[in-house]
């Protein structure tokens, strides 16, 4: 009867290492996106980044003499489905999480994570809200969108000279979140002819789209991602609107060419520097491209979001405090150059720039 105890108490003590997310005999990193449903191009292109980042660890013997193991989080651009999802991260013994990408799932999923005191870093949520709610466990490797839509909003009244223009968004945290951030950064200088929401999911904007036609716009501004940004793109074209298409990053992926076909063509995105042809990014682009394809625009950012939180565990430990703290206070040069966050989490530098389609496929704005 002691030995069958025994046995007992050590399988117990053993569920309880693993749970703490370092110990046992895996390290378990979280991955949260949207790995299902319309945005799951960005979820997958996500999850490839940090598997890549995870088998390089392991091939060199993990850490500590630990394998690193992936769980995924599936939210499918749900704000519901990410609390969930971030509950099960939790619940099966995480040390840390890459993710969410959309910030309407990164901002509710953080309470779960900041409740838990592990650290979750974002490797596409652009929304101001999810590092301005005190949090010392949230960090994000991409920009802000008060910094992408002044960007963007520069580029139309600085660069292309226009004076009307129409603003449409997808009601989301972030759709919603960058066409306010566009619209106020271009202040008086460009008349907004239309700000108009649109609902996600559906297959026909005709009503907006003939609204906007008469009105006339010198450009259609869409905060929003490629499902949306698709269809509206082709729609605009179907009634003859031919002036330029802009959005942010969420309409930077290939999906959005695919979707919108020829009506992709003049199309402007708003989004980090090229890493394809960056000596720093050589590594990463030649292994992804080895293992995965062509990388995706995320794809980086997800792989540099997994290796700071491991270089970071190495240094500091499993320890929650002292985890968080590394994360902080890292200096990290990757394939996206060198990392460094503020008090907030916010990344230091965040240059953002235009990128245009032009011949079937994006290309940065000289």
């Amino acid at each position: 009867m002691k030995k069958v105890l025994a046995v007992l108490v050590a399988g117990l003590m053993a569920v309880a290492c693993t749970k703490q997310g370092g110990g046992g005999d895996l390290i378990k990193i979280g991955v949260a996106g949207p790995l299902t449903g319309e945005n799951a191009a960005f979820g997958q292109d996500q999850l490839n980044g940090v598997r890549l980042a995870v088998e390089e660890w392991n091939a060199k013997g993990g850490i500590g003499g630990k394998k690193i193991a992936i769980v995924e989080g599936d939210d499918q651009r749900d704000p519901k489905q990410a609390v969930t999802a971030a509950n099960k991260l939790v619940n099966d013994g995480v040390i840390g999480v890459i993710g969410h990408f959309n910030s309407n799932c990164s901002i509710p999923a953080s309470a779960v994570y900041n409740k838990a005191g592990i650290p979750q870093i974002s490797h596409g949520s652009t929304n101001p809200k999810l590092t301005e709610q005190n949090f010392d466990t949230v960090f994000r490797v991409c920009g802000r969108d008060d910094q992408q839509g002044k960007v963007a909003a520069d580029y139309v009244s600085g660069t292309l000279k226009l004076k009307k223009v129409a603003v449409l968004h997808d009601k989301t945290t972030y759709g919603q979140g960058l066409a306010d951030e566009f619209k106020k950064a271009l202040g008086s200088t460009v008349q907004v002819v239309a700000y108009e929401g649109l609902t996600t999911g559906e297959k026909d904007y005709s009503p907006v789209v003939t609204k906007i036609k008469s009105l006339a716009p010198e450009l259609v501004f869409f905060g929003g991602v490629y499902s949306e940004g698709g269809l509206l793109a082709k729609q605009f074209r179907a009634v003859g609107v031919t002036v330029p298409f802009m959005g942010g990053d969420g309409i930077m992926s290939d999906e959005f060419i695919k979707i919108a076909g020829p009506a992709s063509e003049g199309a402007f995105a708003t989004f980090g520097p090229d890493t394809k042809g960056a000596p720093a990014a050589k590594g990463f682009n030649d292994s992804y491209r080895k293992k995965y394809g062509e990388p995706g625009v995320y794809s980086v950012y997800a792989y540099d979001a997994a290796n700071i939180l491991l270089q970071s565990l190495q240094k500091a430990g499993s320890d929650k405090k002292k985890l968080l703290e590394a994360i902080r206070a890292i200096d990290y040069s990757g394939a996206l150059g060198k990392v460094q966050f503020d008090a907030k989490g916010d990344v230091k530098v965040s240059p953002y720039v235009v990128w245009k389609v032009e011949g079937g496929s994006y290309r940065q704005v000289k």
